[in-house]
Formats: C-alpha cells, structure tokens, sequence
C-alpha cells in the first residue's frame, strides 16, 4: 500500500482504537529490524523464517525487507526510521531494546504501521505481540528436571527483565515439580547474541555441576558446548539440534508466521489497528521441537499430558502454590498469577540459586 493510499483513509479514520488503513491494491511493503544474523537457528532466524513465510502466503502482495545485527538504541531508532522514510507500510521491530527508538519513529511517521516484539509501550499506529514461551520453558523444566543426573540444571541468561525472568522461573518450575532436589545455576552473559560469550557462561555452569543446560540467548553456542563437554542441553527460538545430536533434548520454539501473516493481512484489508498480543501453545506460537529419543517414554508422556492442559485452559504455568526465593507464598493454591504479575515478573521462585541482578 502507498503512503498516498494510507493518507486517504487517516485523513478520516477515527484513531481511537487503533489506526485504520485503506485496502491495498498495490504491493504492501513490510520492512525487518533484527537484533542479530539470520543465521541458521535462534530468534532471529525464527523471525525471518516468519517473513519468508508471509512472502509465500501472500506472493506479489507484499515486498518485504529486512535489515539484521542492528544495535539497540541510537542505531536502532536511525534503521527505524529509514525503513519508514523509504515507504515501508508495516514494520516488525523484532527485540525488546526497539522498544522506545519504536515509539519515537512511530510519532513521526503516524502513516505507518508499527509491530514491536516483547515491549509494552504503544501508541495509535505501534502494537506490541510477544509469544507465551515460558509455558514452553515450563516443559523443558519438565524434561530437565527428569533427566539430570547431578540435579544441578544450568541458565544462560541474557539481560535481567521480567521476560527473561519469567522464562528462569517457568523452567524452575518445571523441573521442581518433577525433582524436588533440582537447583538452578544462572549466568548472566549481558548480550542476546554473542557466541563466544554464551559459550563461556555454558562451560562456567558445566564447571558449577550442571549437567543439562538451557538459555535465553540467540546462538546456538549453549548446545555445542553442552556436546563438546557430554552434557545435555535444551535450546531456545528455534530447533538446534543439528549444533549438538547427543545434547540438544528439544527446545522452546517460536512460530511467528501466522501472526506476521495475520498483521500484513490486516494492513492489505484495511484493518490493522494497534494491539497487545499475547499467543500461546493454543494459538501455536509456542511449541517444542522434536524430542530427543535419550527421553524415556514416561518423560514423554508426562511432557505432552501438560502440553494439552495448557493448550486446553486447563492448567496455568504458574498456577498456585508459587513460592519465592526467601520461602514466602506469593501465589497460594487454587490462585495464578494473572498476566499483569507475570509481564512485571521481578523475582526469582524458589529453586533458583543467586541474587537476581538489577536491570
């Protein structure tokens, strides 16, 4: 859709609930901001598996670009806006530190649609969708807590907010349920993607005892370490076993193409409008990659059982009793948390070893 073609229908659309665009009959345009390199596996890869998806849905109505290892902040907010200078209809900011350089160009380019990845700010033309993945990280607790032989488990971590911290905890929980002996090792690697680093934290948590690994980080260095040492590890965006056979058991995955292909939709009918997303394991934006044939069949069994309950409603992540680090019940039985609790998640839970870092 041409900016001359949206400014049609902004000149009169009421904005109160989100902007409305025209229908397209010329090419939308869809541009890309990625925190890292498409690579081969992790977050950035799940995201421009999600805009090649989009281009094979929707053919010759759409043209997307993508620009990738883009810095958050100043040169985030200068890629930004030259997406939406050059015409771009629709802009998926794919990484929480976009959020407020997001916000800003928004403002500017009020003709503009706008899609941000993990935040909470938004504004007539700027939506905001994450994927519920730490109901993915809870059945990799499951599996990790089974197959731990050291009951030491081992945490890449990336940057201490609540979306990070509640993956810790939905993991923790997991595996506390299934093995009340387990603790959980963190290690903040202060980068979502940097290899050489995230190696590093694995083979500290692997000194430390840990014997499966898991990560909140975008490479797939965690699993190869995990391989090197004959550790198991458990990945996160994306499958990666192809970076560790023995190692990888599974992984928390993400599968952005539908709801990519919902927004651009939206925008070719005229009915995009600034939203919250929150999807799930029901909505298929959560699920596991294929599991490892090392998980015992009960494992197994146990892992797809509380899959369907939460597919179905019929359990919550972090239903009650939650207990926190100091011993104290913060959610008490036959109670949840509801999504405000969990979107400012800013404790640790109990089985969690260390001081959560200030962010």
């Amino acid at each position: 859709m041409k900016l001359k073609t949206i400014s049609k229908v902004l000149a009169t659309a009421a904005l109160a609930g989100g902007m409305s665009v025209a229908q397209a009959e010329d090419p939308i345009n869809i541009g890309f901001v990625y925190v890292g390199p498409t690579g081969d596996a992790g977050w950035t890869y799940a995201h421009d598996e999600a805009r090649k998806y989009v281009e094979e849905q929707l053919g010759d109505k759409v043209k997307t670009t993508y620009v990738e290892s883009v810095p958050e902040g100043a040169d985030g907010e200068r890629v930004i806006r030259q997406l939406a200078s050059k015409g771009n209809d629709l802009i998926f900011t794919t990484s929480f530190g976009y959020m407020n350089p997001t916000l800003k160009v928004a403002k500017k380019f009020p003709k503009v649609a706008f899609e941000h990845a993990s935040g909470y700010k938004r504004a007539d033309n700027m939506g905001t969708y994450f994927t519920r993945a730490y109901q993915g990280r809870y059945l990799t607790g499951l599996i990790a807590g089974k197959m731990t032989e050291s009951n030491v488990l081992g945490y890449v971590a990336s940057f201490p907010i609540p979306e990070v911290i509640r993956g810790i905890n939905a993991f923790t929980k997991g595996a506390k349920e299934v093995n009340p002996d387990v603790q959980v090792k963190v290690v903040w690697a202060s980068t979502w993607y940097d290899p050489a680093k995230e190696r590093e934290a694995a083979e500290t948590l692997i000194l430390q005892g840990a014997d499966v690994l898991t990560q909140h980080t975008d490479s797939a260095a965690v699993i190869q370490a995990a391989e090197a040492k004959g550790k198991y590890a458990i990945g996160y965006h994306s499958d990666m076993s192809e970076y560790g056979e023995k190692a990888h058991l599974t992984a928390a995955i993400h599968n952005w193409g539908p709801l990519y292909l919902k927004k651009a939709q939206q925008v070719l009918d005229g009915t995009w409008k600034a939203e919250d997303l929150w999807p799930g394991i029901a909505e298929g934006t959560t699920d596991l990659a294929p599991l490892n044939e090392a998980i015992p069949a009960d494992v197994v069994a146990l892992v797809e059982e509380k899959k369907a309950a939460l597919k179905a409603g019929e359990m919550r992540v972090f239903d009650g009793p939650v207990i926190n680090q100091a011993g104290e019940e913060v959610v008490p039985a036959g109670s949840t948390m509801d999504d405000g609790a969990l979107l400012g998640f800013g404790f640790y839970i109990e089985g969690v070893e260390g001081k959560l870092p200030q962010s």
